[in-house]
């Protein structure tokens, strides 16, 4: 990040405006239903996003609506289950470097099929094809501390959250995860959404 950058919106402020933006959706009050072709022009000299999101691909949870934010406001990375991989760390690494953006958040959501699937290959044995295998490989370790006795809608949203926690800590583990830590300019937050009721839970 260079050193004379200052973004328009703080950690915090990013943050709140997601808060925000969640209960306009939930409450039926989002701001943008359509957009004008004067936005588009302005947005396509260049972007200043306030928030990275890495969320599912699951086609239920789109995140520019979820948080009621406009064109030019996320930098949206989606992939089944919200998992980390190589090309997923690269364009993180981009949003820090490049675009600056103040806030990252990791977004789950209830009833994840991918992660249903890291629960029947981990607990039951099931089999998948290799290049799904290889997306799960990513999400078992999350599991590791989870009672496979619980019934399976609770074991479903436990996994769910140690999903999103475990892709946190290795985002912490990385060597720009352990700088932005001691330098406090960046916030990393993890979120689950619910299916039903469109709110964002926001986790501790």
């Amino acid at each position: 990040m260079t050193a004379n950058y200052h973004p328009a919106y703080t950690a915090e402020e990013a943050l709140s405006r997601l808060k925000e933006g969640n209960a306009r959706f939930v409450g039926g009050h989002a701001r943008f239903p359509t957009v004008q072709k004067e936005v588009l022009a302005e947005l396509a000299k260049g972007q200043q996003p306030y928030a990275t999101v890495l969320g599912c691909s699951d086609s239920r949870v789109p995140p520019e609506l979820v948080f009621d934010a406009g064109f030019g406001e996320l930098f949206v990375i989606r992939v089944a289950g919200n998992v980390l991989g190589p090309s997923i760390m690269g364009t993180l690494q981009y949003a820090g470097a490049h675009l600056h953006t103040p806030l990252f958040i990791v977004l789950g959501h209830e009833g994840c099929g991918a992660v249903n699937a890291a629960i029947a290959s981990k607990f039951h044995g099931a089999r998948h094809g290799s290049r799904i295998a290889l997306l799960l490989e990513n999400i078992v370790p999350a599991l590791d501390n989870l009672d496979r006795k619980l019934p399976p809608a609770v074991l479903l949203s436990a996994a769910v959250e140690a999903n999103v926690r475990w892709t946190i800590r290795e985002l912490l583990e990385t060597p720009e995860g352990k700088v932005r830590a001691v330098q406090g300019d960046v916030k990393l937050v993890g979120a689950v959404y619910d299916l039903a009721s469109g709110r964002v839970r926001f986790l501790e």
